[in-house]
Order: structure tokens, then sequence, then C-alpha cells
């Protein structure tokens, strides 16, 4: 979910941005994503294609920033990196969000459309911190 909201912002910015999106470990590697996460996306004017994968320890060479929904990726993220500069890459979508509380996006699967909703709410918070940061990136 997070990887088509960021893309539209970026998008809708004009920046030439690459965002992919994978998971920690490979359960639903090569899956499409579930259904009701489609359904909200395009149900909010976002697009949805997805085929899940593993992240990479590779990609830490290939991307500025990794970003992670909760501390748990977090954690794991941070444990895969390397390099010290590799660990600065990894940071919690929320902590673009000053309105934050709580630094975690719950993994809606196990409950209802409600947290489908609070998922995608909580993404787009973080939405407007998080272009800030890749635009003092960006060339």
């Amino acid at each position: 979910m997070a990887e088509h909201v960021f893309r539209r912002h970026v998008e809708d910015e004009g920046l030439d941005v690459e965002v992919d999106s994978s998971g920690t470990e490979g359960w639903h590697r090569g899956d499409p994503a579930d259904h009701r996460t489609v359904r909200m996306l395009e149900r909010n004017g976002y697009t949805s294609a997805h085929a899940a994968k593993q992240f990479r320890n590779a990609w830490f060479d290939h991307y500025d920033l990794i970003i992670a929904l909760d501390e748990g990726h977090y954690r794991d993220l941070r444990a895969l990196a390397l390099k010290e500069e590799h660990r600065d890459k990894v940071r919690l979508l929320r902590s673009y969000d000053p309105q934050a509380v709580d630094p975690n996006v719950p993994d809606p699967y196990y409950g209802d459309e409600t947290g489908f909703q609070e998922c995608l709410d909580l993404i787009e918070a973080a939405m407007p911190g998080l272009l800030d940061e890749v635009r003092k990136e960006s060339p």
C-alpha cells in the first residue's frame, strides 16, 4: 500500500524517484497484493499492481532510503545492513508524520476493512514529511 501511495505523490510532484517495495521475509513471494489492499487503493485512486518479493541486501547500495512500516521490520532491516551507512538509510515511515504517537503502521491483514482504511490514513499522513526528505536528497 505504501509503495503505491508514495509513487503517486512522487509522480504528482514531478520527482524522479524510483519507488519499490518488499518484505523482510519471503513468505508471499510472487503473490499479488491482498484483495482488500487492492480494493482500498483503487477506491482511493491509487494503482495496485504488485508481486511480493523479499528484500535483498544488495538493495542497500541501490536505494537512498529504506522505509519500514513498523519497528519489527525496522530492526530486521537494520540487522541485514552490513555497513553503518546502510543502517542509516533505514527509517520508520511514521517518523515523517509529526502527529504520530505510535511509530508503527499496524498490519491490517487479520482484521476487517477498517484496518485497511486506518493503514491507508497513517501512510498518507506521513507523505508530506517523506516528500520533504526526498526533495532534500534530490539533485
